[in-house]
């Protein structure tokens, strides 16, 4: 579906992701997800897992962090961060689409400057609301998207309905046929 970045690309990318997390922590973003002990979530194209120790960390030992991406580079520099931090709560996937995961198995959908990149975004969206729980939620975020194209982009197949808009993020629910 989606192709990787070559390793030099992937490895620069993981070098400014790493500045960027320095000037602004990943964790005012965490701040606006209803992320509880216990919760299980998936972080959607995880990269080199800037989401990974703030959300293991809300879940607790109780809780699961999946950190699923195209490129073993990125799921390397998670299993990094989970052995670094001591974090038994973490499991990579590495897939272009499925999850592997059984159907409504997840609390939250970390979607996070993935979106405009995705060959087959329908695709993905309804892998993400397979693997949803009833009450879960997907929290969303792109900069490289205005408003409208992230409002039309996610609600489009009838699938989620926004919920909430904070200051960095967009929190969809799903929808359910009547």
């Amino acid at each position: 579906m989606d192709k990787t970045r070559p390793n030099f690309g992937f490895n620069a990318m993981a070098l400014m992701f790493k500045l960027r997390d320095l000037l602004s922590p990943r964790e005012e973003i965490l701040k606006e997800v209803d992320i509880r002990p216990g919760s299980q979530v998936l972080d959607y194209g995880c990269g080199p897992g800037g989401y990974v120790a703030g959300t293991a960390a809300r879940v607790g030992k109780s809780g699961t962090v999946y950190a699923l991406d195209i490129h073993p580079l990125a799921l390397q520099h998670v299993q990094r961060i989970a052995t670094k931090n001591h974090l038994p709560n973490v499991q990579t996937i590495h897939s272009d689409c499925r999850t592997g995961l059984p159907n409504g198995s997840i609390d939250v959908v970390l979607l996070y400057d993935t979106y405009h990149a995705l060959s087959d975004p329908d695709a993905i969206l309804a892998e993400l609301y397979r693997v949803l729980k009833p009450d879960g939620t997907l929290s969303f975020s792109d900069h490289h998207l205005s408003e409208d194209e992230i409002l039309s982009g996610v609600t489009s197949r009838q699938s989620f309905r926004l919920s909430r808009k904070g200051s960095r993020t967009y929190t969809f629910v799903k929808r359910f046929s009547s």
